[in-house]
């Protein structure tokens, strides 16, 4: 029987939609299992993560009104380090799967083998990777700067964000003293204000006053109204008496106010790639790692999710979670490495992609058989 070009066209195509339809369909069912895994951890996380700041919230170390902003914030950080994992985990499932059904004995006999298998998932990750390296060079820096402000101007006036009605409310050194007899929202009735300033102490009586926020800086102060201004030096009879119609008053959490130091994490990219100190580089690479690492767990974790279907969906899991442990535990170490200049920069955190790269290439090639189909002896010719 003899074929004709168009025939041979014919079964091209052919083929060419079959590998297309099942690279289609591993797509989705990594893609299933990835969203399903990165949701129920994130929901795991983030439960007991807001529940943490509404225990900072209830004991006046956040404003209650930013509990939201933090709590969204706080989100793409865990976002952006739970994708890897989910990722990992989710190829290993799906595949593991197709495994205990008997569907890659399937795919294995009409020629698709792990390297095949590779075409969707690596696509797949492309995406994925994409919209991480935004996250993780961009919006989740600018998350943890933000949030590090929010606890900064929390921590600084932590003292008056919580103004109780006939408590006397005192700053962190003790040298601002404010009575508010009602409060009512920022309104305040019946005050009594007291500061040292030096040798001098200075108190003032108010009938009412206002709370008061600078919006470009964020510095609380408190405006009285019709009151009564007394300045002196204890133990000595001259005072300085007097009355007024209004007087602002800024407040201070301390006598010598702290100074805002950004942490590296917190740091935009474009400052770590002009910044030349150890602790910036090693927090480049961290980033850099970030999306690279969705690359080297999703093709180990095609060789690794390769069982029989006795074994089961899970039997598997173990072993990847161990691998990935050891994998982040090496990254971490790399990068205390750069940091205390234990390892040159070009080496940096590359080498931990590398070997684990370089194992799943193994894994990948002694999975998929050539090894084992490799001639061990030349065919001799026998003549009839």
């Amino acid at each position: 029987m003899q074929f004709s070009a168009f025939d041979s066209l014919k079964v091209l195509a052919r083929t060419s939609f079959e590998v297309s339809l099942i690279s289609r369909y591993i797509l989705r069912e990594t893609f299933g299992a990835w969203l399903v895994v990165v949701a129920v951890l994130f929901l795991i996380l983030m439960t007991n993560q807001f529940a943490e700041i509404l225990g900072d919230a209830a004991s006046d170390k956040l404003p209650r009104e930013a509990v939201f902003s933090i709590f969204a914030l706080t989100s793409l950080r865990y976002i952006t380090a739970l994708t890897p994992i989910a990722l990992f985990l989710g190829v290993m499932l799906a595949l593991a799967r197709l495994n205990r059904d008997c569907e890659m004995a399937a795919l294995s006999a009409c020629g698709i083998g792990p390297g095949r298998l590779l075409v969707p998932i690596v696509t797949l990750t492309f995406v994925i990777a994409a919209v991480l390296s935004w996250l993780a060079l961009v919006q989740t820096p600018a998350a943890s700067a933000r949030i590090e402000q929010i606890r900064f101007q929390a921590k600084q006036n932590v003292h008056i964000t919580a103004l109780e009605a006939g408590k006397f409310n005192t700053s962190g050194s003790g040298g601002t003293v404010l009575y508010p007899g009602e409060v009512v929202g920022d309104e305040l009735s019946d005050v009594f204000y007291s500061a040292s300033q030096g040798d001098k102490v200075v108190a003032i009586l108010a009938d009412r006053g206002k709370r008061v926020v600078d919006p470009a800086t964020g510095q609380q102060s408190f405006v009285l109204y019709d009151g009564r201004w007394y300045e002196g030096v204890p133990g000595q009879s001259k005072f300085l008496v007097v009355e007024f119609d209004e007087q602002m008053i800024p407040v201070r959490s301390d006598d010598k106010p702290a100074t805002f130091v950004q942490a590296v994490s917190a740091k935009p990219t474009s400052a770590l790639l002009t910044s030349g100190t150890r602790e910036d580089r090693a927090e480049l690479q961290w980033r850099l790692s970030i999306p690279l690492s969705l690359f080297v767990l999703a093709i180990l974790a095609v060789p690794l999710s390769r069982s029989s279907p006795r074994d089961g969906r899970y039997a598997k899991i173990g072993v990847g979670l161990l691998i990935y442990l050891i994998y982040t535990n090496l990254l971490y170490i790399a990068r205390v490495w750069v940091e205390r200049g234990l390892a040159p920069e070009w080496v940096g955190m590359w080498w931990v992609h590398v070997v684990t790269l370089a194992v799943a290439g193994v894994l990948l090639i002694k999975h998929s058989g050539v090894l084992a189909r490799a001639p061990l002896v030349a065919p001799t010719l026998v003549a009839a």
